[in-house]
């Protein structure tokens, strides 16, 4: 059984910056395919970034430049630092491992 805890969310201002964490029980990250998406109120869910198994990062155009995703194979844990945040940012994050296993998600609010 995969495990998975989200936290880091907040509000912040536009601007800001915050750092995400989903921290994973059950399977190794080393391993994993790592997702976080979001969805925002009245949208779809949609994949912000993910970090592959070969630990290759791939991110919707929206956040490039923006946010990181990385991995600590130690702390099993997979990170995203999220900066210069825009008002578009506001969702609910939701960590995904191997496209099969979800977190509840943390809530981010960027507003002024």
């Amino acid at each position: 059984q995969v495990l998975i805890a989200e936290s880091g969310g907040g509000l912040v201002q536009p601007g800001g910056s915050l750092r995400l964490s989903c921290k994973v029980a059950g399977v190794r990250v080393t391993f994993a395919r790592v997702g976080w998406y979001r969805q925002a109120p009245g949208k779809q869910r949609e994949l912000a970034a993910e970090i592959t198994a070969n630990d290759s990062p791939n991110y919707a155009d929206s956040v490039k430049g923006r946010f990181t995703i990385s991995k600590d194979n130690d702390k099993n844990t997979v990170y995203l630092q999220m900066n210069s945040l825009k008002l578009e940012d506001t969702a609910v994050y939701y960590c995904n491992v191997n496209l099969a296993s979800w977190g509840q998600g943390t809530q981010v609010t960027v507003s002024s």
